[in-house]
């Protein structure tokens, strides 16, 4: 089935009003030419009509599920899928069928299995699907590949790629947070790392064939409790004062609690004390070191490429600073980038080009922005071309997340013929 040219801006319903799905929300806000927010889907009442209300979408397109609004009947064109990560699969399978083109967050789904039913559904529809892998669209991210792909160091050899978490946002999202137990979520390297992987493999052009990988929880557990730390923050804890992680004061004691993470504690009401109240009952007012989290909180994959190129990939949520640096190996020189900044440096005269990139709006450096118009645009053109993270290309990458959470559990190198070229076994596929 062909995609029909679209002269009127997409009606959007948005399946999820957390963080990320009210986020593409105003995203799509600012871009009413091509898009515009019809309906939405939310259990949190109270969630779906803040973000109703914000965006001037009335009560009655506002549902508590996903299978609610789409028995409903209204005329929409597509979907964003923002719901929690293993409750991706039904809806995005479902809006497909109906017809409706969807921007799925990352991860995929929380099996191969799953991933496979969502690329299968959305072949058979033909309608355009995007996984949102912001690092393809984030301009800086975009410049390496396209300079690499010039030559600009010669033949890439090796390439090394750190992810720093921060000890705020591992605190936050995968301690206390809702990524924090695999129980409920998704092993840490699906859910914070597809990203890097998937841009490791566009580096490279294609995915991995083999990896080893090595992690584990080794920080945020009950053994390294300071002495006499209560199960919360808020209970009279003595360190509290001098602590790091401490939820008072990076919930309630800041004149950010507008603002992301510390919204999150308290999503419709920034009062401090809405957010007081939030800290003495909720997840985010838990000492890190008394939670129920069982994320890894540092990880390494070692990979080798077709091509022959090799990639070293570390994540740490243990670090000072955010963001990523990366590190390309080439036979005529050597490329660096470390936050905004690209270094090339030539083995031949030992000349240093710096590049600059400033960083553009829109989430992940601008890479959200640029994701939801390439997706907007393929929906409302019908060429897929302006879409980077298709949903059978993000299977191929995401079978690496997967193939790497097998060799860290069973502690062996995997082969990613045993989940070739797209189907794992081994991997949980229900």
């Amino acid at each position: 089935m062909s995609c029909p040219l679209l002269d009127q801006p997409l009606r959007i319903a948005i399946i999820g009003a957390g963080s990320r799905g009210c986020h593409f929300a105003d995203l799509i806000s600012g871009l009413s030419h091509l898009a515009r927010v019809v309906a939405i889907a939310e259990p949190d009442a109270a969630k779906a009509g803040h973000l109703a209300a914000r965006l001037g979408v009335p009560t009655a397109a506002c549902f508590s599920g996903w299978q609610a609004l789409l028995d409903a009947g209204l005329r929409l064109d597509a979907a964003v899928v923002a719901t929690m990560d293993r409750e991706h699969t039904s809806p995005a399978v479902a809006c497909l069928g109906a017809g409706l083109h969807v921007l799925l967050e990352k991860p995929m789904a929380p099996t191969i299995g799953e991933c496979e039913g969502i690329v299968a559904a959305q072949e058979a529809s033909g309608r355009m699907l995007a996984v949102c892998h912001s690092m393809r669209y984030n301009k800086i991210y975009a410049m390496v590949r396209r300079l690499l792909g010039e030559g600009i160091i010669g033949r890439v050899a090796s390439i090394d790629l750190l992810e720093q978490v921060g000890y705020w946002h591992q605190a936050h999202s995968f301690v206390r947070g809702n990524w924090g137990a695999t129980d409920r979520a998704v092993p840490m390297i699906l859910a914070k790392s597809c990203h890097d992987l998937d841009y490791l493999a566009f580096l490279a052009g294609s995915p991995a064939i083999r990896l080893a990988s090595f992690g584990s929880l080794g920080y945020f557990t009950a053994a390294n409790a300071p002495s006499g730390a209560p199960a919360r923050c808020s209970d009279g804890c003595p360190h509290e004062p001098i602590c790091a992680y401490s939820a008072l004061r990076q919930y309630v004691h800041t004149e950010l609690r507008a603002a992301w993470p510390a919204s999150v504690c308290s999503p419709t009401d920034h009062s401090l004390e809405a957010h007081l109240a939030a800290v003495r009952s909720g997840p985010y007012g838990r000492c890190v070191w008394r939670c129920d989290n069982d994320a890894v909180d540092h990880q390494v994959v070692a990979l080798e490429f077709p091509s022959g190129i090799t990639a070293t990939f570390t994540m740490t949520g243990l670090t000072w600073e955010g963001g990523r640096r990366l590190r390309v190996h080439g036979g005529e020189g050597v490329l660096e980038l470390n936050g905004r900044e690209i270094a090339v440096r030539s083995f031949a005269t030992g000349d240093l080009r710096r590049i600059e990139v400033a960083e553009e709006p829109g989430g992940h450096g601008g890479g959200d922005r640029r994701l939801l118009i390439g997706w907007l645009e393929a929906a409302r053109s019908g060429d897929a071309s302006t879409i980077l993270t298709g949903a059978r290309e993000s299977l191929r990458t995401h079978a690496m997340a997967f193939a790497a959470e097998i060799s860290r559990v069973e502690r062996r190198m995997v082969e990613l013929t045993e989940i070739a070229p797209e189907v794992a076994s081994g991997v949980p596929r229900s």
